[in-house]
């Protein structure tokens, strides 16, 4: 499994239109065969603030995600010019097996 943490910050007054984007991004990916969790929060206290969990099964689960239509139609068109991603990084969950620990 892979995860993927990504930080979206949006631009001052288009929260709602930012958080609505999201809600069809995580409706849409969730349908993909990879795609094992895409949950979509918004901070708080800085409503403008967004964060995205997201679990797949593999390397080519995650560029088949990005690779399809519905992530080209929200995150590399909607989302531009009324947000902007501020961190996205991979992490690999610890398990009971890894002999890192």
């Amino acid at each position: 499994m892979i995860v993927l943490a990504v930080s979206w910050l949006a631009n001052p007054g288009k929260e709602a239109e930012v958080a609505a984007v999201f809600r069809k991004l995580q409706d849409a990916s969730r349908q993909e065969p990879g795609c094992l969790m895409y949950l979509g929060h918004q901070h708080q206290a800085d409503p403008c603030r967004f964060f995205i969990y997201e679990q797949y099964r593999d390397h080519a689960a995650l560029e088949a995600h990005r690779q399809s239509q519905h992530f080209q139609d929200y995150v590399m068109k909607a989302l531009q010019g009324i947000s902007e991603r501020r961190e996205a990084e991979l992490y690999s969950p610890l398990t009971e097996d890894d002999s890192s620990v």
